[in-house]
């Protein structure tokens, strides 16, 4: 199949779709093997309501997070005041900060088993405007490759930490029904065994992935 992105009928399909009152994820989407879920991202829409204007965008990029078995997790050591967002309930945002930006991530598998999906990089759909007076007047490839760039783009901050991704109107929704061929790599930034670990997922060919 042909990368998404590729298509400018595909870009309208899943615009017109990705509105208020488009089709959000389960929690079961959520509950469920962190590695599964960060596969599965791939393709679906993210979505912002916010008072300015509603911004949305096709998630191509993402990095699986999990507990004691993975050095790279905040939760390697256990339960933190920081990371416990990480330990359910599945559906909730986890956001921190890295340097100087919030970064958006999803909280996967049953509730008090650690899990978490880093959000990458989304190829924008709607509200293109908007993510520009955020981020400036960069290339739209530009605004949300990369998580930093994909959080100020979709007005994502702090206070989004905990918030409930299933009701709220920061939310995950089914995308287009279009194929996409997934491919997997090696996380980004990563010393040491955490490196070598290949839980990042992308969509191949797409030119809005942030790291290839």
């Amino acid at each position: 199949p042909r990368p998404l992105g590729s298509s400018g009928n595909n870009w309208r399909r899943v615009r017109e779709r990705a509105r208020p009152g488009f089709h959000r994820l389960s929690k079961r989407f959520f509950a469920r093997r962190t590695l599964r879920a960060a596969r599965d991202l791939i393709g679906k829409v993210l979505v912002h309501e916010h008072r300015g204007g509603t911004t949305a965008g096709i998630i191509v990029e993402t990095e699986g997070y999990t507990g004691r078995g993975d050095p790279g997790s905040h939760a390697h050591r256990g339960p933190r005041t920081r990371n416990l967002p990480m330990f359910g309930p599945a559906g909730r945002a986890y956001v921190y900060r890295c340097h100087l930006y919030p970064l958006l991530n999803v909280v996967t598998e049953p509730d008090g088993v650690p899990g978490a999906v880093l959000l990458r990089a989304v190829e924008p759909v709607a509200g293109l405007p908007l993510m520009r007076r955020r981020s400036g007047d960069r290339p739209v490839t530009d605004l949300a490759r990369g998580p930093g760039r994909l959080a100020r783009a979709f007005g994502v901050t702090l206070e989004h930490n905990r918030a409930d991704l299933l009701r709220g109107r920061l939310y995950l929704a089914r995308g287009a029904r279009r194929p996409l061929r997934v491919a997997r790599a090696t996380r980004v930034g990563l010393r040491g065994p955490a490196a070598r670990l290949p839980w990042r997922f992308y969509a191949a060919g797409n030119p809005f992935v942030s790291h290839v």
